[in-house]
């Protein structure tokens, strides 16, 4: 189970805007985040990262203290057992599709889980092509495998297919799933399509200048 409370003050769209958030999500939940440009999404999750540091609060992860700002607790990223996949693909172009892979793969972890994922998102065959020879859903799909690897606690997915077309997005929601799924992971993707929740998600969460105003089932926020 995660315990988020954090205080923080942002500039958004519209200037100054001070996010106040608190909330509890349970272990294996898949939870949307959605709200408006400039709400203080990406925020949310680049504070639950380590990337970006609350002012005030604290931040629990089944029993582990990462953020406690009274305690004076700032857990660094590397320290965090998380996996985050953005839009971008981020993955290192000098390296092949499975050196990708092992370079997230912690120092005395089993390399077998690298072919496994290789052959679960359907790139074994690629395995030793570098990035730039692959297309942006086969990117995509290398970037959700490698947030896998580890096998994390928290698997934070900011607008992670927002750049793709219809049908290759359709195909990487169920491969989310299904990772979601056979990893027993707990996820929070953000996104700003609707039906993306809906499909998803079986609960959302929705931030709207700062603060959550509705938390509970998608299907009856966006009716």
């Amino acid at each position: 189970m995660i315990d988020i409370e954090f205080s923080k003050q942002l500039f958004g769209s519209e200037g100054k805007m001070h996010l106040q958030t608190a909330c509890h999500i349970n272990k294996g939940e898949l939870v949307g985040l959605y709200g408006p440009s400039g709400a203080g999404k990406s925020s949310i999750l680049r504070m639950l990262a380590g990337l970006m540091k609350p002012e005030s609060g604290k931040l629990t992860v089944e029993g582990e203290t990462w953020f406690d700002s009274r305690e004076k607790i700032n857990l660094k990223p590397q320290k965090r057992n998380i996996g985050m996949v953005f839009q971008e693909y981020s993955l290192f172009p000098n390296m092949t599709v499975r050196e990708n892979l092992v370079f997230a793969l912690n120092s005395n972890q089993n390399r077998q889980i690298v072919d496994d994922l290789l052959e679960m998102i359907g790139l074994d065959k690629l395995a030793n092509k570098r990035p730039a020879l692959l297309s942006g859903g086969q990117k995509q799909r290398v970037a959700l495998a490698r947030a896998m690897v580890r096998k994390p606690k928290l698997l934070l997915l900011d607008e992670p297919l927002s750049a793709l077309d219809m049908e290759m997005r359709a195909n990487l929601q169920q491969y989310i799933v299904q990772f979601h799924r056979n990893f027993e992971l707990t996820t929070l993707l953000v996104s700003h399509d609707a039906s993306e929740i809906q499909r998803m998600a079986k609960r959302v969460l929705v931030l709207e200048k700062g603060c959550f105003t509705y938390d509970g089932d998608p299907s009856r926020f966006f009716g």
